[in-house]
């Protein structure tokens, strides 16, 4: 069993509603990644969910009391600002720990870490995810751009395998397609398992004594249709993904 510490996933919506003179407002709050967290949780993984706004509150600071808690961790569609500013530096100037600091350290001592594609991760939409200016950059597998990095696939694209490895046995062929990802450039060390539309889509590495991986779409809606995390392939590609970031040799 593989304990794995999913960070992001979560948003809050505060919408106006305009009716002629008059408007109202209301808000939600919605915890995503529900069909990951199933399928890893079905596969016997141990997932705890941290949404971004609980973050600075739940998330160790330093990589020892990481490895405490998770073998895994995953983080997915959530910024750099989030990891960097905590309320402590923001509003009161005290200097905290840097977060990005201890995902990267992380790895190096022996965890495994992946960073999934959305809005707010790589560099993101206005570039305002900022992962490429951190500590953790140099653990990814991949390169992150210092621009807006989205590619948007309206229309769809399917996914396929580009190289024989453990991580995708038995999912050879096109995959259900995806509506966009983050564009990155994979490094010279690590492998390129699957692509999209021209585009690296799956890729795997090792960071000093741990491994990292990238999947530069989402895990789940939108860039994730249903057809994608509906897929009978989707609980055994992620499943073993975690796994081999583990550091388990797989079969």
């Amino acid at each position: 069993m593989t304990r794995v510490l999913l960070l992001g996933e979560s948003w809050f919506v505060h919408s106006i509603h305009q009716k002629g003179f008059d408007s109202f407002t209301t808000s939600e709050f919605t915890l995503g990644g529900v069909e990951f967290v199933a399928a890893l949780r079905a596969a016997g993984h141990e997932v705890t969910h941290v949404p971004c706004h609980e973050i600075t509150t739940r998330v160790p600071s330093t990589a020892d009391e990481l490895r405490d808690v998770a073998d895994v961790i995953v983080v997915s569609d959530v910024g750099a600002n989030t990891f960097q500013l905590p309320a402590a530096t923001f509003t009161r100037s005290e200097a905290q720990p840097d977060r990005t600091d201890a995902l990267r350290d992380f790895v190096e001592q022996g965890g495994g870490l992946l960073m999934v594609g959305g809005y707010m991760t790589f560099s993101g939409i206005d570039a305002k995810a900022r992962w490429g200016r951190t500590a953790l950059a140099e653990a990814l597998p991949v390169r992150i751009l210092d621009r807006d990095d989205r590619v948007e696939l309206p229309a769809g694209a399917a996914p396929t395998t580009v190289a024989e490895h453990p991580i995708t046995a038995g999912l050879a062929g096109e995959w259900p397609a995806l509506l966009g990802l983050n564009e990155v450039t994979v490094r010279e060390s690590a492998a390129e398992l699957a692509s999209c539309a021209g585009h690296p889509l799956l890729v795997v590495g090792g960071f000093g004594a741990g491994r990292s991986g990238a999947f530069t779409s989402d895990i789940a809606p939108h860039w994730a249709p249903p057809g994608f995390v509906g897929w009978e392939g989707y609980g055994p590609l992620f499943d073993r993904t975690v796994r081999w970031l583990a550091g388990e040799e797989l079969a």
